[in-house]
């Protein structure tokens, strides 16, 4: 199993999955045009993959999907509620829609998508758990807050694309108005790199190999500070990475 991110952050998010067989796309909050020349530089074609699964309603990680049903021909997998909600974005015409039940897996072939709800402030949505038999990834990106069994999933896994969103001293010295703050701070924002570090800990040094910190904020966080605070609290058991926010990161093998 590999991943690519190929772009994470507030300004558009998008995860290219490659599992025995399956070619899957998690969320279409990037440009087609991006999407397809990012796969390309990693030697794949956007045209070949199976699915593109969105995890939420919010723009940037939906934006996108009409324009990768109708330019790619790729089915769109999402919630009702999602997708209804999602259409304030006047994603146009959609004709390969097909649904899934938040908290149900999906199959394609031998792989299995686990979708996991949130507590994130989207209208339906879920995280992602790819297995293939061998191996599981997780996808877990605008959590709301640490919520109860999520704990469980990532000591599950062997590999994981996990939200770091921001650094509370920053957020809180930060530009954006209060009202932002509580929202990004609240049960139903995101979380911090305390909280990922944290939530990462009790399956550092045992089945998980890899650990790639997403979904950064740019005023409220920095990579290397990411890194500094996940170190702090992990040490070196866990090789850790950041997904860009201007460009593809990977592939990472699983």
């Amino acid at each position: 199993m590999l991943a690519i991110a190929l772009q994470s952050g507030s300004n558009g998010n998008s995860i290219y999955v490659e599992a025995d067989g399956a070619r899957l796309i998690f969320d279409a909050g990037i440009s087609g045009k991006r999407a397809e020349q990012r796969l390309a530089a990693c030697g794949r074609d956007i045209r070949d993959v199976n699915a593109v699964i969105l995890s939420h309603d919010h723009a940037d990680h939906v934006s996108c999907a009409g324009i990768y049903q109708r330019k790619f021909g790729l089915p769109i997998f999402a919630t009702a509620k999602t997708l209804r909600a999602a259409g304030r974005y006047a994603l146009g015409p959609i004709e390969d829609v097909r649904h899934f039940k938040a908290g149900k897996s999906l199959a394609f072939g031998s792989v299995t998508v686990e979708t996991v709800r949130t507590a994130h402030d989207g209208a339906d949505g879920v995280v992602f758990v790819v297995d293939d038999g061998r191996s599981r990834l997780g996808i877990l990106t605008d959590l709301g807050h640490v919520f109860g069994g999520l704990k469980e999933v990532v000591e599950s896994l062997d590999a994981v694309l996990v939200e770091s969103n921001y650094d509370p001293d920053m957020l809180e010295s930060g530009p954006y108005p209060d009202f932002l703050k509580r929202r990004i701070r609240g049960p139903g924002g995101h979380i911090s790199n305390i909280e990922a570090a944290e939530l990462l800990a009790a399956a550092a040094g045992k089945r998980m190999k890899w650990a790639c910190l997403a979904h950064l904020s740019e005023q409220n966080n920095r990579p290397e500070l990411a890194l500094r605070t996940h170190r702090r609290i992990l040490g070196d058991k866990l090789f850790l990475t950041v997904a860009g926010r201007y460009a593809a990161t990977g592939p990472m093998e699983v």
